[in-house]
């Protein structure tokens, strides 16, 4: 059986079925969830957002014009709860310690012990400053692609541009990381020499 579509899943929760939702928000959850991160830089700051987002979505669904379009509606209320979360808790998360999107240690790292760990943390470090780095346009479709491992086509319906678009701007955006990832290594190479050379 093939999992039902967004506009048959918003009609049925509409219809008092609360299993459609559960099934929308199983859904978008990843992507939901990275857009919060993104905005926020948090993972108790994102974990809030994406509940109350997921909340507005279900109270707003009778007013959802375009069930078809439900992904890019989710994104903009998304965005909207991120930036009213931030506005009232700024204070409050300017004493927390951010934290990197989502960090596993492979099983290569854990046999190398703790340096090879160490050598792991740096290299994800080095990605995540590389993809701050990228203009604004790029940086969410590259965070949903590589680090919430999202489909183009799940990415498409969440953003509300076309599969060939999500391509495009993650094949440029990809090229500009490895021009920043370059630099960073020609920036750290230099450091060693001078340090090596004193």
């Amino acid at each position: 059986m093939h999992p039902s579509n967004d506009t048959e899943l918003v009609f049925r929760c509409l219809e008092g079925d609360a299993d459609a939702f559960r099934t929308l928000v199983q859904r978008y959850q990843s992507a939901v969830y990275a857009t919060a991160y993104y905005y926020a830089g948090r993972y108790g700051a994102a974990e809030d957002i994406t509940q109350e987002a997921f909340w507005a979505a279900y109270r707003g669904l009778p007013h959802l014009k375009d069930p078809e379009k439900f992904g890019v509606w989710l994104k903009e209320i998304t965005t909207r709860t991120a930036a009213n979360w931030l506005r009232r808790n700024l204070p409050r998360i300017r004493q927390e310690t951010p934290l990197p999107h989502r960090r596993t240690v492979s099983i290569e790292d854990a046999r190398q012990g703790p340096e090879g760990q160490a050598a792991a943390k740096e290299r994800y470090e080095r990605v995540q400053s590389a993809i701050d780095a990228l203009p604004e346009r790029y940086r969410l479709p590259v965070v949903l692609r590589y680090l919430q491992e999202l489909s183009y086509d799940e990415i498409s319906q969440f953003t509300g541009e076309s599969r060939d678009e999500v391509r495009g701007v993650l094949h440029r955006a990809m090229r500009k990381l490895r021009r920043y990832l370059g630099e960073m290594d020609d920036k750290e190479g230099d450091a060693r020499w001078h340090r090596d050379s004193k």
